[in-house]
């Protein structure tokens, strides 16, 4: 059976693009369809300056928003990856696998090390490393297929040379995953800047729509979204990235296509009033759950501490046999 997994890193509150781009493909088809685990990646939010505190209840957070949107911890494996050894084992191998250069390479690690470095703030060796740790994540469990966003394709592809590499200097051990990708929704807009990803710790939110927004709040920020020049209501990137942005959202959120869509409005207006109306109705019960669920804090440890322990079994074989592989001396 084919086997996926993929991650929410707790670095800042989940958002619509987070839902759009991945989270609800996991709930509405992926756990149904394949072995699936997903995994809270805390490890991965350490790699900048952070608040422990903060990365705890964002953790916490993310696991309940995660149930919320209808993952179903019968079905498929939910844990915090923190809590399992294996990734961070695996890393290591893997970052004796890896070439620095490959690593500064990572478009990510280039963006964020520039950025840190602007504001006077040292890099952590960790941002370089990360890629490695994710392709632990992914390695560790003989995964087929990696759910990402567009912006991940390229850490997946890391992933999949590491595996190769390996596989040829110490004998087959790791299946080489591939990336896949949702066709409509996969890279959510800022609705204050169109040509930038709705990101979860941008330092203005008012272009994002985080999950756990009231209702008023998410039709505020789709009314004041940013529009284009013109008039006319048409899906086009380049020239109107953002009415496309708006028409992607309405396409996501009702299930239609987002350039026929485009043919319904004549007025920004009304396209902006009935995206506004449809992502609140989206968001809705996922909001309601999550406080219900918020609500029975045991509930959630236990299902955390469950997937933990079954994502440790299918873990710990692999990693074991690839500590073998490349010649570690075997504990017992």
């Amino acid at each position: 059976m084919t086997r996926i997994f993929s991650g929410v890193k707790p670095t800042g509150h989940l958002t619509l693009g987070n839902y759009l781009g991945a989270v609800r493909r996991w709930a509405e088809v992926d756990q149904y369809r394949a072995e699936a685990l997903f995994s809270v990646v805390d490890l991965h939010a350490l790699t900048v300056e952070h608040d422990p505190g903060r990365v705890r209840r964002l953790s916490r957070q993310a696991a309940t928003l995660l149930l919320a949107t209808g993952l179903d911890p019968e079905v498929c494996t939910l844990f915090v990856q923190s809590h399992v050894d294996e990734h961070a084992r695996l890393s290591y191998l893997l970052e004796c696998t890896a070439t620095d250069g490959e690593l500064r390479r990572m478009i990510q690690y280039r963006e964020k090390s520039v950025s840190a470095r602007a504001a006077g703030e040292g890099v952590r060796l960790s941002l370089l490393t990360y890629p490695v740790l994710m392709a632990a994540d992914i390695l560790a469990y003989g995964t087929d297929e990696v759910p990402v966003g567009e912006d991940q394709t390229q850490h997946v592809e890391l992933t999949r040379d590491l595996a190769v590499r390996f596989n040829q200097r110490y004998g087959h051990t790791f299946t080489v995953p591939r990336a896949t990708r949702p066709e409509v929704g996969a890279r959510v807009m800022d609705l204050q800047d169109p040509t930038s990803k709705m990101g979860k710790s941008h330092a203005n939110g008012a272009g994002i729509v985080y999950l756990l927004d009231d209702a008023e709040t998410v039709r505020r920020k789709v009314m004041r979204a940013v529009t284009d020049s013109g008039q006319d209501v048409e899906y086009d990137r380049d020239v109107k990235p953002g009415i496309a942005n708006l028409l992607d959202l309405m396409a996501a959120a009702t299930g239609g296509n987002p350039e026929e869509l485009a043919g319904v409005y004549q007025s920004y207006g009304a396209l902006k009033k009935d995206t506004a109306d449809a992502v609140v109705e989206l968001l809705r019960p996922l909001r309601e759950r999550h406080a219900e669920l918020a609500a029975d804090p045991g509930h959630v440890d236990q299902v955390l501490r469950d997937g933990a322990e079954r994502a440790r079994g299918m873990a710990r074989p692999l990693v074991d046999r690839a500590y073998r592989a490349i010649g570690l001396l075997p504990a017992g």
